[in-house]
């Protein structure tokens, strides 16, 4: 039998198309006591499957679901004394719960293309309708997190079968927008 890999449970029966006129919503984390919740003032953009091993993942999936919302239109609401950042190296400050473990947002703070944004994971969010992810980001890494190498043509392919182009970094424009900050503070390209 080949190996099977869940992507995600929120995608495992197919990718649910969001609502257009989605406004954000009240993101909680996993806790049944005194859960951690966020505000998120307007959509999110950039929805994706992530393979990375920093994102966090429910149990048994090997890939996230995570978006990005302006940091100014996050809010911690409730039981913001149970957050804690993962790990303070990181471009992104991922914001924990330090019992249930969900990340609840992870801003960028430093000299970065994606500074001011912060990452959410949008299955979270209490209300439905939340934009669908559109592509798969750092696919090769659910490598490291345990998924065999001989798995890999069989994930990229359910992905492809669920709409979400797989690729071993961010989608085209995302990487555009990092070359054109990359090459704006070089020097080597002014304003377009």
């Amino acid at each position: 039998m080949a190996y099977q890999v869940s992507i995600h449970p929120a995608l495992d029966g197919g990718v649910k198309k969001g609502q257009s006129n989605f406004s954000g919503g009240t993101l909680v984390c996993a806790c049944a006591s005194r859960p951690v919740k966020l505000a998120v003032k307007g959509t999110v953009a950039h929805n994706h499957a992530c393979g990375c091993t920093k994102c966090w993942k429910p149990k048994g999936a090997a890939f996230s679901v995570v978006a990005v919302a302006s940091t100014d239109n996050v809010t911690v609401l409730e039981n913001g004394d149970k957050l804690a950042v993962v790990d303070k190296d990181a471009l992104i400050q991922r914001h924990a719960c330090k019992e249930c473990g969900v990340h609840m947002y992870g801003p960028v703070e430093r000299d970065h293309a994606f500074k001011g944004l912060s990452f959410v994971h949008p299955e979270r969010f209490q209300e439905p309708g939340w934009p669908e992810p559109t592509f798969a980001a750092f696919v090769s890494s659910i490598i490291e997190s345990g998924t065999p190498p001989s798995a890999m043509a069989g994930v990229r392919g359910r992905l492809n079968e669920l709409g979400l182009a797989p690729y071993d970094c961010l989608n085209p424009t995302l990487m555009d927008v990092l070359a054109t900050f990359a090459a704006k503070k070089a020097g080597t390209l002014k304003e377009a």
